[in-house]
């Protein structure tokens, strides 16, 4: 073992782009709050309404994600908007959060909070894997999404008014998985500026 931290040290010094492949796996990247302030502002306009809410697969008639959807559907595609994934770990199917969740609110917190973005709204989308059912991971994945409003109006004096929540569960993965398979990636916080 401490042969390969030596040879390990040494490649990393002689190639220092090989440092950055041999980055633990188990490592998370949390971007700063300027990282998701590049990320979040906006570029141009931003259209404003529902039509920016995908639609969940398996939405019940009636829903907004459907209705956006079937907007979608005649009117074409809402144009992107500037969004961001994020590794919010919370603890085992709950929703309570975890230190290193609260260091990636951190980050966000400081961001919507910042001058750059003060004057938009955002929605939280939380998303689950597929481990359990899809009811029990929507449910989840809407507390989770209200946990992240609370602890940004809370600790940083971000506005409800600026913030919406949405629990997508397991309807859109990063990583597509069958089902009840533990994926890190798909436990996530989407984070999309809605515009002014």
């Amino acid at each position: 073992m401490r042969i390969m931290f030596v040879v390990t040290a040494l490649l990393a010094v002689a190639f220092p782009a090989f440092a950055q492949t041999q980055a633990p796996v188990t490592a998370q990247h949390r971007p700063t709050a300027e990282q998701i302030i590049a990320a979040l502002k906006p570029t141009g306009t931003i259209q404003s309404g529902t039509r920016g809410i995908r639609a969940a697969s398996g939405a019940a008639s009636g829903t907004p994600a459907l209705a956006a959807n079937e907007a979608a559907v005649r009117h074409g595609p809402a144009p992107k908007l500037p969004a961001i994934d994020l590794n919010v770990h919370f603890e085992f199917g709950s929703a309570e959060l975890t230190q290193d969740a609260a260091r990636t609110l951190d980050e966000l917190g400081r961001a919507l909070s910042s001058q750059s973005l003060a004057g938009y709204r955002f929605r939280i989308e939380g998303h689950t894997d597929t481990v359990g059912t899809e009811d029990f991971n929507r449910n989840l994945s809407d507390q989770r999404a209200a946990t992240v409003a609370r602890y940004l109006e809370g600790k940083f004096g971000v506005g409800a008014s600026r913030l919406e929540t949405v629990g997508l569960g397991e309807s859109m993965l990063l990583v597509p998985t069958p089902p009840q398979t533990p994926e890190m990636r798909n436990r996530r916080v989407h984070v999309v500026n809605l515009g002014a």
